[in-house]
């Protein structure tokens, strides 16, 4: 099961990627408490799911050695970006993280029920759902964030 193995490593790297990301622009726009204190909420979901795949880890292995999907890994966050424009960038390239990682565990969840596999499957569909989770807060804080970045023109620096 190389292909299989070749998503499971894909799917713990992804997860621990959006944790860190998550926990980067948290800290970088801390001075915004709901932005803040939910990526921390959200960050620990991503650590679960890696907690919840580590037995599926022990038993099919993680090939990390395959170049093809090497193309669909994501940079990580290392640091948020300044102003209101700059946490609409945050939250979509959170947004494109997250698109990753649930779309990884959709082919792991695919290749579950091929195999038959209870366990894995039952791990894949409870990391798409909480995934599914932290997209809409993406999306619904993006659409809040929208209207004052792009549209209310900031005060010019004192000078």
């Amino acid at each position: 099961m190389p292909h299989l193995s070749t998503y499971v490593a894909l799917a713990d790297r992804s997860e621990q990627t959006l944790a860190e990301s998550l926990r980067a622009i948290g800290e970088g726009h801390a001075n915004i408490a709901d932005v803040f204190h939910m990526t921390g909420t959200l960050a620990k979901m991503s650590d679960q799911h890696r907690e919840q795949l580590a037995p599926v880890v022990a038993r099919y292995g993680e090939d990390d050695d395959v170049d093809e999907p090497e193309r669909l890994h994501a940079a990580g966050l290392a640091e948020a970006r300044d102003g209101e424009i700059g946490l609409l960038r945050d939250l979509q390239d959170l947004h494109v993280l997250a698109t990753l990682v649930k779309t990884t565990w959709t082919v792991i969840a695919q290749g579950a029920q091929g195999l038959r596999d209870r366990e894995l499957l039952d791990v894949s569909q409870a990391a798409m759902a909480q995934t599914d989770r932290q997209i809409r807060w993406f999306e619904t804080r993006l659409k809040a964030a929208a209207p004052q970045a792009l549209i209310v023109t900031p005060k010019p620096a004192a000078k």
